[in-house]
Order: structure tokens, then sequence, then C-alpha cells
């Protein structure tokens, strides 16, 4: 009886919460790996891109619940969602045209986008904290839990109860569906081939009468729809807050690198990597522990190795640890 509280207390603070936080920086890690491996450059906006279309999307949210609109059990936020990508598609394509395509045909060298992108990524952040305010923004409604941990333990008699978060649960579907809809896009498509085609050998492609530029505004609005999902299932899993999105930045280009930077498959890889990192050094051990070992071995600390303050410190230590021992990544990427 002990191990199965054990184990149900493991799956509350650490594997459904981790499987929850992998899958959004998995989405947000697949934003930055695109644009990284067709535009070929860091984009250091991507984290304030996810502020503004989860904003976007907030605002809607508001205006619906203040008419009364809502999807019963669950958030209304996922009606708003699809206001906040076409915004976020907007702003993609305006920032590109007014800027990135200037650098583009002066063939300017990455490291030169990448500073751009953060002026641009000054800009977009002034921008959300503009509009929306700087503070945390509630925008939840509907059923709080799948299962509450009362309901649990009323279930199965267990003195651990499971809470699993409407949230959680709807962050994992939709990653799902988004991560296969994007490779039955990449792979299936006319479009996605040619997508693919220009990132393998730009030359090649447009010897074979691909167009460039329908290309980078294809990218463009892909990433401006990964990135307002994981924004918005972020923001609705926690808190939305501009400043947080900024800070995600790290966690985000860690997963993109650990899994192999421009690799689709090894940036959901190093999103999982990643979140399960961050939760486990930073999580309690003791109950777990105390579950486990006899009551004579059982902890009187709290058998945590790093406080919650710290936790983006474990990306940056992974990103550190991979750059120096393998630089293309675990799955093959382009060498950063």
């Amino acid at each position: 009886m002990d191990f199965l509280n054990a184990i149900v207390a493991l799956s509350n603070y650490v594997i459904v919460p981790g499987m929850a936080y992998g899958s959004q920086l998995a989405l947000g890690a697949l934003g930055v790996t695109l644009i990284y491996g067709i535009l070929r450059f860091s984009n250091f906006a991507h984290g304030d891109t996810m502020a503004f279309g989860a904003m976007v999307t907030v605002l809607v949210t508001w205006w619906m619940q203040s008419v009364g609109i809502s999807l019963g059990p669950l958030p209304t936020a996922l009606l708003a969602l699809p206001f906040g990508i076409l915004a976020t598609m907007a702003l993609l394509l305006f920032t590109d045209r007014m800027v990135y395509r200037f650098y583009r045909e002066q063939k300017a060298k990455p490291v030169i986008l990448v500073i751009v992108s953060m002026g641009v990524m000054f800009i977009m952040n002034g921008l959300v904290r503009f509009i929306i305010g700087p503070n945390d923004q509630k925008f939840l409604d509907g059923e709080r839990f799948i299962i509450s941990a009362r309901e649990f333990k009323a279930l199965t008699g267990l003195k651990e109860g499971l809470a699993i978060k409407t949230t959680q649960g709807l962050t994992l579907v939709t990653a799902v569906v988004v991560v296969i809809l994007l490779f039955w896009f990449l792979n299936r498509t006319r479009t996605g081939k040619s997508m693919r085609a220009y990132s393998d050998n730009e030359d090649l492609a447009l010897l074979s009468g691909i167009n460039p530029e329908r290309v980078v505004m294809y990218t463009w609005l892909i990433v401006a729809g990964l990135a307002t999902i994981a924004g918005t299932l972020y923001g609705l899993d926690k808190t939305f807050k501009p400043f947080t999105y900024f800070q995600l930045l790290l966690p985000i280009f860690a997963s993109a690198i650990v899994g192999g930077l421009g690799n689709p498959l090894g940036a959901i890889a190093g999103g999982f990597i990643i979140a399960f990192s961050e939760v486990t050094v930073t999580y309690a051990w003791k109950k777990v522990a105390g579950y486990l070992l006899p009551e004579n071995l059982a902890p009187d600390s709290l058998v945590q190795l790093l406080s919650t303050d710290y936790k983006f410190a474990v990306s940056f230590v992974i990103l550190l640890i991979v750059l120096l021992f393998k630089p293309t990544g675990l799955f093959k990427g382009k060498a950063v």
C-alpha cells in the first residue's frame, strides 16, 4: 500500500506536471527549431511571440466571459485561441516584412539576425506589458479538475490523492494533435515538402522552382500557431504574466538544442528532457522517500536538490553540457 501511495505522490508532483510542462516546452521548441531550420537564425523573440499570442487570447476570453459565451467544463480560452493565432500571424508577417526581409535580401549573417530578433523581442515585450500590464492575469474558467485528490482517495481508499487538472489533460491532448498535424503537413503536403527541401539545401530548392518568400511566409504562419498554442496552454496551466514568457526562452532554447536544433522530433524529446529534469531536481522527495523507506530511515529534511527559484538554472546546466559534448544534439540537428 505504501508503494502505491509513493507512486501516486510521484505522479501527482512529478509525472503529471512534467508531462504537461514538457508538452508546453516541446510546442515552444518546435517554433524555435522551425525558424532555425528554415530561416537559419535563432529567434530570440519567440518567448515574447508566445506572450503576444496568449495576451490576445486572454483579452478575447475576457470579452467572451463578459457576454456569457462559454465552453461549459472546458476553458473559454479554447474558443478565443483562433483569434490569438490570427493576430500573431498578422504580427509575425508584419515583422518579417518590416524587419527580417531587409536582412534576408542583404544576405546578412545569422548573428546579425539574432541581434535583430533581440530588438524585436524587447519591442514585443514592451507592447504586451503596455496593453495588458506586467502583473499576473487569470483567465481560466470551466471545471478545474478532471479528477480531484478527494475523489481519487474516495475511489481507491489510498492515503495519497491524485489530482489531474483540466489544463494538464488539455495540454497533453492538444500537444499530441498539434504535433501529428505538423508532421503530416511537413511530410505529406506539397508546401511542407518544399519547406523541408528549402531547409535541406536552399540553392537546390531555388533551382527546383520553389518560391523562397512563400516558404518564409508559411514558416511564420506555422510558428505563430505553435507559439500562440504553447503560450495559451502555459498561461492556462500556470498563470499569464508577460515576464514569465521572457524567462521561458531559456528552457525553450535548451529543449531545441538538446534535441537537435533544426530537428522537429528532437525539439519534442528535448522539451520532455528539460521539463522532467527541472521538475525532478526541484521536487522535495521527502514524502515519496517516507513511503518507500523504513520508518527509522525516513528523512527529516525535504530532500530537495534545488529550490524552485533555481529551476531555470537546471536547463542552463543541461544546455552547457550538451553544447560541450554533443553540439548537434541528441537527434543530430544542425551544429550550433
